[in-house]
């Protein structure tokens, strides 16, 4: 695991730990400062509403998104449907293969 310390990167997979999407999947879409990160997840939370979330919330998967980071960088957005493929990428891949 990366240092606590450390703030996420864009693109990056991360599951919320407190707040009402509790256990829920999002992606970082903008790191605000060194304390606080945006995530939307492209379904419930979309990218024009996203949150502001404090890091200490949110657990880091260690994987980031690769088709929603270039975006970001290319373009300065990101559509709701690249979020929502990159997180049920995530999930086909590996909590359906831990939890069969």
């Amino acid at each position: 695991m990366k240092d606590p310390d450390s703030v996420p990167q864009v693109g990056e997979l991360v599951r919320i730990l407190n707040g009402r999407d509790k256990d829920q999947f999002a992606c970082v879409i903008e790191v605000m400062d060194g304390r606080f990160v945006r995530i939307a997840d492209g379904d419930k939370r979309k990218v024009d509403r996203a949150k502001k979330k404090n890091i200490q919330h949110i657990q880091r998967l260690d994987i980031v998104a690769p088709e929603v980071k270039n975006s970001i960088v290319e373009t300065g957005r990101v559509t709701n449907a690249k979020l929502r493929f990159a997180i049920s990428t995530y999930i086909d891949d590996n909590l359906l293969k831990e939890g069969e």
